[in-house]
């Protein structure tokens, strides 16, 4: 007979593949009884609510490590598509919080916008308010057309917001025929499939305070905040936040501004209207609002 002996993998490595398939299974089956648990926290939880004119306002406080095995302060805006309430943005040349600038305008409730220049107070993303460009992707050092957090853009049509894939062109937002226009990113969710997240340890990985939009599959959007950088709330990384916006039914998401910027503002609220913790204070207290450079607003 021929001697097949050197055809013969050692039996430590023939147990290899059945042992890492294991391995992977059981990995799968873990993380998928989290994202269970998580969902079912989320979903069951008592959350409190508010009604103002149709709109919903809706928080919820996990006080007990029991979301993503960590502390989350969530508030959540929900305004349905039948409503007479329409969207629109508003921008100040010099940085403004939230509630002064939706106070200027009226606004009933608002959210801050995208990303900026915390010193030279400008947009870097793309901006248009009326037909009027006051904003451009700037790009990064270590990019030749967008940042990551360019890739997504929300316009709207009859202050009905509509959140688009952007194109790699920088200038790409300059052909839209939109009135209103705000490029922020990373999309999250995009006709119902998460979007992939590069693995970035800072901006991405980590958790931090996030402001984003949603919306479903009814037109109702959602205004969606979680507080971060403190005990109270620890903040979500990316993942987590597109888990979450998904589970409460978001067909589109997109990532707005956060860190400190993250704050959600309702009229008639107590506490100056400041749903949330902004944390630019380090407090998990309603004084840690920062000024920003733009914001969404609810009429």
């Amino acid at each position: 007979m021929p001697n097949c002996s050197k055809n013969r993998q050692p039996s430590s490595l023939r147990m290899m593949k059945p042992l890492r398939l294991l391995l992977c299974l059981l990995f799968l089956s873990i993380t998928t009884g989290y994202a269970q648990r998580d969902s079912l926290t989320l979903v069951q939880a008592p959350w409190s609510h508010d009604t103002l004119d149709g709109i919903v306002l809706k928080t919820i406080h996990f006080q007990h490590q029991e979301y993503f095995n960590s502390n989350q302060f969530i508030a959540v805006l929900e305004i349905p598509g039948d409503t007479p309430h329409r969207l629109g943005f508003a921008h100040d040349s010099v940085r403004t919080k939230t509630s002064v600038l939706a106070g200027r305008h009226n606004a009933i409730a608002a959210i801050n916008g995208s990303f900026f220049d915390m010193d030279k107070h400008n947009p870097i993303c793309h901006l248009r308010i009326d037909s009027i460009d006051i904003g451009c992707n700037e790009p990064g050092k270590d990019t030749v057309n967008r940042k990551y957090y360019q890739y997504g853009t929300l316009v709207l049509r009859d202050g009905h917001p509509v959140i688009l894939h952007t194109d790699s062109n920088r200038l790409w937002e300059r052909t839209l025929p939109y009135r209103d226009i705000m490029t922020a990113g990373p999309l999250l969710i995009w006709n119902g499939q998460d979007q992939p997240m590069r693995n970035d340890l800072s901006f991405v990985n980590k958790r931090h305070n996030r402001s984003a939009i949603g919306i479903r599959p009814d037109s109702t959007v959602l205004l969606f905040v979680v507080d971060g950088r403190t005990r109270e709330s620890a903040g979500m990384t990316l993942d987590e936040l597109i888990s979450t916006l998904r589970w409460l039914g978001c067909r589109d998401a997109l990532n707005l501004d956060g860190g400190g910027s993250t704050t959600l503002y309702v009229k008639g609220q107590p506490h100056g209207g400041i749903v949330n913790y902004p944390s630019d204070n380090i407090r998990f207290d309603h004084a840690g609002e920062r000024a920003v450079s733009n914001i969404i607003i609810v009429r």
